[in-house]
């Protein structure tokens, strides 16, 4: 029972505002409070704002640049072949060239494809270490609010996601294997079963924690920082862990959609794309992830059911300017900008609460090559479509002087709250022609 006089005191206390600054002191320390319902007003009535998600996309062969970008900067409309493909959400998206990671000269002409969303330099080179990946930074801030943190998708390309550790985080290219992930409840044995897993991963764990910290005592200083990075892999694995075991006994979502099989024909392209689309959709809606990579790579061979196109993917991409060649990888990248606008489509007419799921997803789509016929790692091909940001124009940095990629990754992660002012090779906090709306 609360007495009188605890009543008095508990509404004195609901009726003000902690402020996040307010410490905990004791030993003559100050720690300062983590974000606690009583910082937010007494009794508010507003409802928890709803998920924003962040979708980076990047096409490892590139776009011909002339069947991309307009003459000059400005107003974003069907001006140009692919452009054209994406006139129904030009309004909804900003074009952006100029922009590039410095040092991106590997040990081959697709090396740049590990270093997209890291903007680590001199990617495949001696004494190289990749660092961590946008998405990841994001992931690791969101914690556990969803089923699955991430999803790293390929086309069979190898994912664009490393750890803060610079290792590659495997890729799903199974869109089978993600929808039943997702969707489909295990039996009650298959949960335990799980359940037994996620807990006998947490004691080897605790296990080699230990022999871990025994053995530091006799490593020298570099060894002992290897060591700090090992412990830190292994907490973010437990973190991983615990995440996981809260979500084995929850129900999954339900979804109106009949359980997918895989494409069986490998070479053709534009199903695979737009079967992970679907995915992806499904995914993003049901709020069983927030951040999810697509590599959708490229192939030595030719792709099917693109009538036109006679000749291997790579072999087009080295174009040399030839006329027909480029005419052929017209046909490729056109119907790669038609599903990809089917995609905005699906977002755009998907309603969440007073939105769109297009409204509260930021999609980053474009290339880490420039000018894929020669390598070429500068002035990328950058879409960035829906979220909260002014959207419809074409803006045009500095084509011999590039501005960071980097610098939009800042801005990327703010919106999404995590609290940062650099990221990588970035040298400011946004780029002109990006702002929140």
């Amino acid at each position: 029972m609360i007495r009188q006089t605890d009543r008095s005191s508990l509404g004195a206390f609901r009726n003000r505002k902690l402020s996040r600054r307010h410490l905990l002191r004791g030993a003559g320390a100050g720690i300062a409070l983590p974000m606690l319902s009583a910082m937010r007003p007494a009794f508010s009535a507003r409802p928890t704002p709803p998920p924003k998600r962040l979708i980076a996309i990047c096409a490892g062969l590139g776009f011909h640049g002339p069947h991309l970008f307009p003459a000059a900067e400005g107003r974003l409309d069907a001006t140009t072949p692919y452009l054209d493909n994406l006139r129904d959400h030009c309004d909804q998206m900003t074009l952006l060239s100029g922009l590039s990671h410095p040092n991106q000269n590997g040990n081959n002409g697709h090396a740049s494809a590990m270093t997209w969303l890291t903007s680590a330099q001199r990617p495949g080179l001696a004494g190289f270490k990749n660092t961590i990946s946008l998405d990841q930074l994001i992931a690791s801030k969101l914690g556990g609010v969803t089923r699955l943190p991430y999803l790293c998708l390929s086309s069979g390309n190898g994912s664009l996601s490393w750890t803060a550790n610079g290792v590659n985080i495997p890729d799903e290219q199974s869109p089978a294997k993600i929808f039943q992930k997702l969707f489909v409840n295990g039996t009650a044995e298959q949960i335990e079963t799980q359940l037994v897993d996620l807990r006998r991963g947490r004691s080897i764990l605790d296990t080699v924690r230990t022999d871990a910290k025994r053995l530091e005592k006799t490593l020298g200083p570099r060894d002992r920082e290897k060591l700090d990075e090992y412990y830190s892999s292994i907490r973010d694995l437990e973190n991983r862990l615990g995440q996981s075991q809260q979500w084995v006994k929850r129900p999954k979502p339900v979804v109106d959609y009949e359980p997918p099989s895989d494409v069986v024909d490998k070479q053709d392209i534009i199903a695979k794309q737009t079967l992970m689309y679907d995915i992806m959709r499904l995914a993003i809606a049901t709020d069983s992830t927030r951040v999810m990579t697509f590599s959708i790579g490229g192939m030595n061979s030719v792709p099917s059911n693109i009538p036109g196109v006679k000749t291997d993917w790579h072999n087009l991409s080295h174009h040399g300017k030839d006329e027909q060649k480029i005419a052929e990888l017209r046909l490729i990248e056109a119907a790669e900008f038609e599903a990809f606008a089917n995609f905005l489509t699906m977002l755009k007419t998907t309603r969440e609460d007073d939105r769109t799921l297009l409204d509260g997803t930021s999609i980053l789509f474009g290339s880490n090559l420039g000018n894929a016929s020669s390598h070429d790692w500068h002035n990328l091909p950058i879409i960035l479509a829906g979220g909260g940001f002014r959207h419809g124009r074409y803006v045009a940095h500095d084509a011999r002087d590039n501005t960071p990629l980097a610098n939009l990754f800042v801005s990327l992660a703010q919106w999404m709250g995590v609290e940062i002012d650099a990221f990588g090779s970035s040298t400011a906090a946004g780029v002109r022609g990006v702002e929140v709306a």
